[in-house]
């Protein structure tokens, strides 16, 4: 993904509100599961971490990421957003040419 591509979806994040959100249970398999479901339902997802969550939103980002085959768009504070190619291509995201 390219810097202007991933600019681009932080743009679109940015009115979204968060759909999942990871508390003291931190990631458990059916989480994993949902946001999965989540982002081939929507490619674009934002979750947001509690605070009675101990874990690094960074490193839960980089597990879901890499649970999901997602691509993390950005962390910040304890908000999380990840993006995923869908295979539907009436709901497809168009990114900017690199």
């Amino acid at each position: 993904m390219t810097s202007k591509q991933r600019a681009y979806l932080k743009g679109l994040a940015m009115t979204m509100d968060p759909i999942f959100q990871i508390g003291k249970n931190s990631l458990t398999p059916e989480f994993t599961k949902a946001v999965q479901e989540a982002l081939e339902a929507r490619e674009l997802i934002k979750i947001s971490v509690l605070q009675n969550c101990l874990d690094d939103p960074k490193e839960l980002a980089g597990m879901i990421a890499e649970r999901t085959r997602a691509q993390i768009v950005q962390v910040i504070g304890k908000k999380i957003v990840l993006y995923k190619e869908g295979k539907d291509d009436k709901k497809k995201i168009i990114l900017p040419k690199a």
